[in-house]
């Protein structure tokens, strides 16, 4: 929303050549998440630039690497005939359909995301789930239940490798673009704080409200997931999941070795 016009990168010969660097560096007795999407949709071009068809061939020699592609669309048909997956992960961000309707305009309905995480999960991939922001509203518990009902009805749990919680935050000087962008915005009307890192966030009691309900629901369900926290304190991971971490590299550690003991079935590693 604060930037203008779409960049494509097309330099991937350097991008391979880094990457393979990366791969030399790793350690194979430990277990990699490596993500993309996170400042823009992964799969926006991808049936045109063919790199997602690229990375997912080049990480599947990997058997210690988690190679995720995140997205709000349901662009996923170029992507379904792939021979080789490995740990490949489709992960979508998912919201209520009344905060598609409102704020994500020109993406996959909610039907249309869950349908495509289907025919992944069908084509042998593994799939996450992004509920990063959650937006509070009238009703909000309700419709963010419904979401979660309709995971279980047409997710396998199996499959999902993990899902991540984020509630709605921003930094002061961005709430005039909110404003601008969506006139009719409840977003920011909420009683809302700043935190150590400068963001305004929800109030703590109604973020511990907010994750208690998400976890307790998600986690009732899809069981092998992975389900964590987005930019939260320390406080609220033991408030919510009962965990402690130091750093991001115990977290990912934690994450790691989850996937190691729920998804990784052999030790043997291709390189």
């Amino acid at each position: 929303m604060n930037s203008y016009g779409i960049i494509q990168f097309t330099n991937t010969d350097r991008l391979f050549t880094e990457l393979n660097d990366f791969i030399k560096s790793c350690s194979p007795s430990m277990i990699y998440r490596i993500g993309t999407g996170e400042f823009t949709d992964s799969l926006m071009f991808d049936e045109i630039t063919g790199l997602g068809f690229n990375l997912i061939q080049y990480f599947s020699q990997y058997n210690n690497i988690f190679f995720e592609l995140k997205t709000k669309s349901s662009n996923v048909d170029h992507l379904i005939n792939i021979p080789s997956k490995g740990n490949a992960v489709i992960a979508w961000s998912l919201n209520t359909p009344h905060n598609i309707a409102y704020y994500e305009h020109d993406t996959a309905s909610l039907d249309e995301r869950i349908h495509a995480a289907v025919k992944a999960i069908d084509a042998g991939y593994y799939v996450a789930f992004h509920f990063d922001p959650i937006i509070l509203y009238q009703g909000w518990e309700d419709d963010y239940y419904n979401v979660i009902k309709l995971m279980q009805e047409k997710i396998d749990y199996e499959k999902v490798v993990w899902i991540s919680m984020g509630g709605f935050r921003y930094h002061l000087h961005f709430r005039d673009i909110l404003r601008d962008t969506f006139p009719e915005e409840m977003m920011t009307v909420y009683e809302m704080f700043p935190g150590i890192d400068g963001k305004y966030r929800y109030f703590k009691p109604l973020r511990i409200k907010i994750y208690n309900f998400m976890y307790t629901h998600l986690h009732a369900i899809f069981k092998k997931a992975y389900i964590y926290l987005c930019m939260e304190t320390d406080y609220m991971w033991k408030e919510i999941t009962g965990k402690d971490f130091n750093s991001s590299e115990e977290l990912e550690q934690d994450i790691a070795n989850h996937l190691n003991y729920r998804f990784i079935q052999k030790n043997t590693i291709l390189y």
